[in-house]
């Protein structure tokens, strides 16, 4: 058996015995699949991880960067109090019109805000919503240096920040990769140098591949 495959078995064993079946998210998996939407979405564990983090961060209003097909939205919003708010930025009307539906279908379409548009042109409108308690950042990557930039505007001391497809098979450490590597690279430099964040990379294996994700927060002082 390959290492992949192993992984997805893991990921297989994992979900049986501590993701309980659930009928609003296997059909947003189901919806963006018919639609065509690209394979792309968080693992069923990686999403629960979301939910973990925003719940055990206590938070009440939580910002998504790339909406895709509202699958690891739908996790982020089972972990909002009764009052809480959610709202995730699409730049594609074909993926958000998928998301709206699962929403719907999931009964959240109350609790979910989403906004249409490429996310660097929508941020600025959110600045009277801030701050967010917890950010999650998985959108186009040579953008991700931005959408941090933007993120920590828009949070607080004490606020989450997770940046996600972070090591890319490891090509991260390639100082002549791609777009999408020099966009994790220019944002990791972006953490580094920046005062106000603390943070860590966590390495992922499992039925997504080999990848990994920032985990972030904003310090309470400098």
């Amino acid at each position: 058996m390959t290492d992949d495959a192993r992984w997805e078995e893991v990921d297989r064993y994992v979900g049986e015995r501590l993701l309980a079946p659930d009928a609003a998210l296997a059909s947003a998996l189901e919806a963006s699949a018919a639609a065509g939407l690209p394979p792309i979405a968080v693992a069923p564990n990686q999403g629960k991880l979301l939910m973990l983090l925003a719940r055990m961060q206590g938070a009440r209003r939580i910002l998504e960067i790339g909406t895709l097909g509202g699958y690891s939205t739908l996790w982020l919003a089972r972990a909002l109090p009764a009052d809480g708010r959610l709202v995730t930025i699409e730049a594609d009307p074909r993926h958000a019109a998928v998301a709206r539906a699962s929403f719907a279908r999931a009964g959240l379409s109350e609790v979910i805000a989403l906004r249409e548009g490429r996310a660097i042109d929508v941020l600025p409108d959110l600045v009277d919503e801030a701050p967010f308690d917890f950010v999650f950042i998985d959108a186009d990557k040579p953008s991700n240096p931005d959408y941090l930039a933007w993120a920590l505007r828009l949070s607080r001391p004490g606020s989450v920040i997770v940046l996600d497809n972070v090591v890319r098979r490891g090509a991260v450490v390639d100082p002549a990769g791609d777009a999408n590597v020099q966009g994790v690279r220019r944002a990791l430099d972006l953490i580094a140098a920046e005062p106000r964040l603390d943070a860590t990379v966590v390495q992922t294996v499992g039925e997504k591949g080999w990848d990994g994700f920032a985990l972030i927060r904003v310090r309470d002082a400098v």
